[in-house]
């Protein structure tokens, strides 16, 4: 029985030990500031954050704020990666904070409109990003969500004047969920078939019919219900006669409008 006990007592100590060991490991971010300027803690959050490590991102970042602390870019930062953990007050607090150090990071007010538009404030987020376009205004980021805050309220002219914007400076802004420092958003997921034949309208307009069919393709697959508009509204004129349209939205008379 005393032999048992020794042993147990044995694996006890042992286990103790490992686990003070264990415990007593350097954080990563701390190590790594033995030698590592404060851009290049930020250039390995920025790493850490594109493959989805964010806890360990944010402590890069707060590592180079120690050495840095009046960084208004590394606030912003921060509060990109707490919207991506879904940590949305986190991220309203340091995009406030990125505000107060620099009243002209467009990237933060921008931010800090998307926190809005998570809280369907949108008249809010309206005002952050006309705040961000005062600044920028070839922001083509900055343009879509404001397009997306007006369709959010229905004001579709509004929303249809900053998606055509966005898309004059940068014909792939929707493709993207990001573009540096600030986030784009999107309509929510209830609107998202409206959303898409408008942007379908707009390529129209353009000329670009190719992705004038790939969004009309997305419409019709999210369920649009008003994709017959497409053979009576003035901007698919030229479209229509493209036999491919038909692919994608049978004529009226062959689907029975």
């Amino acid at each position: 029985m005393k032999k048992v006990l020794l042993i147990a007592g044995m694996l006890l100590v042992a286990m103790l030990r490992a686990y003070a060991v264990d415990s007593a490991l350097p954080d990563p971010a701390q190590t790594a500031t033995a030698t590592a300027s404060a851009t290049e803690l930020e250039s390995r959050g920025d790493t850490l954050r594109a493959e989805r490590d964010y806890v360990q991102a944010i402590r890069f970042y707060q590592e180079a704020l120690r050495r840095n602390p009046k960084n208004s870019m590394l606030y912003n930062k921060i509060g990109i990666t707490e919207l991506r953990r879904g940590n949305e007050n986190a991220a309203d607090t340091n995009f406030q904070k990125a505000v107060k150090l620099d009243a002209n990071n467009a990237d933060a007010l921008n931010n800090l409109g998307v926190v809005a538009f998570f809280h369907k404030n949108f008249g809010k987020s309206v005002k952050f990003y006309k705040r961000a376009l005062a600044i920028d205004e070839t922001n083509a980021t900055y343009h879509s969500n404001l397009g997306t805050a007006w369709f959010e309220q229905n004001k579709l002219d509004r929303a249809m004047a900053e998606y055509t914007r966005a898309m004059e400076l940068d014909p792939e802004v929707f493709l993207r969920s990001n573009q540096g420092g600030s986030i784009a958003r999107v309509a929510s997921a209830e609107d998202r078939a409206r959303y898409e034949f408008m942007l379908a309208k707009i390529y129209a307009q353009r000329g670009d019919w190719e992705r004038c069919f790939q969004w009309l393709a997305k419409a019709k697959d999210d369920g649009y219900s008003s994709l017959k508009d497409v053979y009576k509204e003035p901007e698919f004129a030229k479209v229509r006669q493209d036999p491919r349209l038909a692919q994608i939205v049978p004529p009226p008379a062959a689907a029975g409008y």
